[in-house]
């Protein structure tokens, strides 16, 4: 064996000794071209609002670019269920939300099944909040529970998709608070706004964010949240007010089922570098996000333990008996 094979063979043992994703992120600098990312809903909503500054993030701190792209239908089964279609390499990803990828297989209309999703990070969490227009008749929640129990069944209640966190929020306050009205889906938070605004619907469940991007056209009667929110100090929690509500909308980043386990990883190892970026740590607490870390490792008892929470949200929609 000559001297250049003795080495050539020197250093592939010593590559195969290296555990695999070592070797993998030596052979590979993640990222080192553009990411496509792929987000269930259309423009304008908090998928996209957090994906824009992901994409600042990743431009700021490894002069990379991030491609987004949107695929909405189905409130977010439609993409979901092509996912696993997509090229296994990192640089495929897509937009993930909890409860809705626990709550829309139960249904059967969708094309997936929890167990084909691979969510690798969840970056944060949007407390519901329940919104009107600024000059909407409805001043409090106390005002809203009256006018719709004078007329039940007659109020609607926009929210974004069926099957969502928006629809098992509308479903809950009416639950708790011995109400019944009419759930309204859109496609996405932006088709809501309009839809509030315009006085189409009597009041939207949507997110704390919404709220602080229209903070003069909108006003928040209550927020599903322990504690009042830091930015919005004015506005009480429904538990104040008398109705045991709390929950929200978790939000991260899925890879094709095919994605080796090293390359899942990098991908979460790379979300989660971009969530300690302070610009955007500080825009998302600004605008109403509450940033959290669920890495890749942690994954399996997170989606276990937010199973356990749904399952009850399951039986008010229906879905379990």
């Amino acid at each position: 064996m000559t001297l250049v094979s003795r080495r050539c063979a020197a250093l592939a043992l010593s590559l195969a000794a290296l555990p695999v994703s070592m070797a993998w992120a030596q052979a590979n600098s993640y990222p080192n071209k553009s990411i496509n990312y792929t987000l269930p809903f259309v423009a304008g909503g908090e998928s996209d609002i957090a994906a824009r500054f992901q994409q600042q993030a990743l431009q700021k701190m490894m002069k990379q670019e991030m491609v987004i792209q949107y695929k909405a239908g189905a409130g977010g089964g439609l993409a979901w269920s092509q996912l696993n279609g997509m090229p296994g390499d990192g640089y495929n990803i897509m937009g993930i939300n909890l409860p809705h990828v626990f709550l829309q297989p139960l249904e059967g209309n969708v094309q997936y099944k929890g167990t084909d999703l691979t969510p690798v990070y969840y970056f944060h969490y949007t407390p519901d909040a329940l919104l009107v227009s600024a000059d909407s008749p409805y001043k409090t929640l106390a005002d809203f529970i009256a006018a719709a129990k004078r007329a039940p069944g007659k109020l609607n209640i926009g929210g974004s998709a069926t099957l969502s966190a928006n629809h098992l929020a509308s479903e809950r306050f009416g639950s708790l608070s011995g109400t019944k009205s009419q759930y309204v889906p859109f496609k996405g938070t932006g088709e809501l706004i309009t839809s509030i605004l315009g006085k189409h619907i009597d009041a939207g469940m949507s997110y704390t964010t919404l709220y602080m991007g229209q903070k003069t056209k909108l006003r928040a009667l209550a927020v599903a949240m322990e504690k009042r929110h830091p930015a919005m100090p004015d506005v009480p929690t429904f538990k104040e007010l008398g109705i045991d509500m709390v929950g929200g909308a978790y939000r991260g980043v899925a890879v094709p089922k095919s994605t080796p386990e090293p390359i899942r990883e990098q991908v979460s190892a790379l979300f989660a570098k971009l969530n300690t970026e302070p610009e955007l740590r500080r825009r998302m607490t600004e605008g109403g996000f509450e940033p959290i870390d669920v890495p890749y490792g942690a994954m399996a008892k997170f989606q276990r333990d937010r199973s356990l929470e749904y399952l009850d949200a399951a039986k008010l929609l229906g879905l379990l008996k």
